[in-house]
């Protein structure tokens, strides 16, 4: 089992930029993809962008392609989602996870630890 701490989150105008960090420890991640999911209020949980173990493979959901970046540096046990041109609509909950898949699945399901979130917030 892995342990992810999120960081990074605040209050932010729309256009603006913030930069999320998940940290690991208990094991080091480079055996495992990573993926960013979010939660708005009364919203069910959502995939954002996952990158496989190997930073070869990188999905991301339409509605941040372009926008969001995610990114991994193993030396630090750590995964990056860099988000520019943030919009209201991006106001949520961001909750990095952890799978031994070696693709990058969608799937809530498929992701066996979670960090605990941290709250971006996008004001118009």
């Amino acid at each position: 089992q892995v342990q992810l701490v999120e960081s990074g989150g605040g209050l932010v105008q729309a256009g603006g930029s913030l930069r999320l960090s998940c940290t690991a420890s208990g094991r080091t991640l480079d055996t495992y993809g990573m993926a960013w999911f979010r939660q708005a209020p009364g919203m069910e949980r959502e995939f954002v962008t996952a990158i496989n173990w190997s930073g070869t493979l990188k999905n991301y959901v339409d509605a941040v392609r372009s926008r969001f970046t995610i990114s991994r540096d193993d030396t630090k046990n750590t995964v990056y989602l860099q988000m520019n041109s943030l919009k209201p609509e991006d106001t949520a909950v961001y909750y990095c996870a952890a799978t031994l898949r070696f693709d990058t699945p969608e799937q809530a399901m498929a992701y066996n630890d979670w960090g605990q979130g941290t709250q971006v917030t996008v004001s118009s």
